[in-house]
């Protein structure tokens, strides 16, 4: 069973009746449609496997809100922003670096961001997998 998304690359399905999910848990689909470099929403999280390293964060980037379900995972295992690069610690929450491009020449935005996020880390969730498909609490 393939992981279901809509035109944003969204997984559907929030554990409900019938779901095989328990208590609060999001029902993200097969393990196997989450191979390393892949990154899918659910619910109000971004999932992604950092090279065997299952996360979940909050789905939206503190900077101007982009869906960081459409973000990279790059070489540090950072998660990237699709929009303008800020990059954050998926274990953490914390942005590691702050937006790039034209935003990258604003005198103490970087920092700000970077303490916004000390303060404000991206929300986290557990990544469990049982029985081959995975679910977030």
């Amino acid at each position: 069973m393939a992981l279901a998304r809509d035109e944003r690359d969204t997984v559907a399905g929030a554990g409900g009746e019938g779901s095989g999910a328990m208590g609060d848990e999001l029902r993200v689909g097969p393990a196997s449609d989450l191979p390393p470099g892949r990154i899918v929403g659910v619910g109000d999280y971004a999932v992604g496997n950092a090279s065997g390293n299952l996360f979940a964060v909050g789905r939206r980037c503190r900077h101007l809100r982009a869906d960081l379900a459409g973000g990279s995972i790059d070489d540090d295992g950072c998660l990237v922003c699709p929009w303008h690069g800020a990059k954050y610690d998926v274990g953490t929450g914390r942005m590691v670096r702050g937006p790039q491009g034209v935003f990258a020449k604003v005198p103490g935005l970087d920092g700000a961001y970077k303490l916004l996020t000390r303060v404000l880390p991206l929300r986290r969730g557990a990544v469990e997998e049982r029985d081959g498909t995975l679910y977030v609490r």
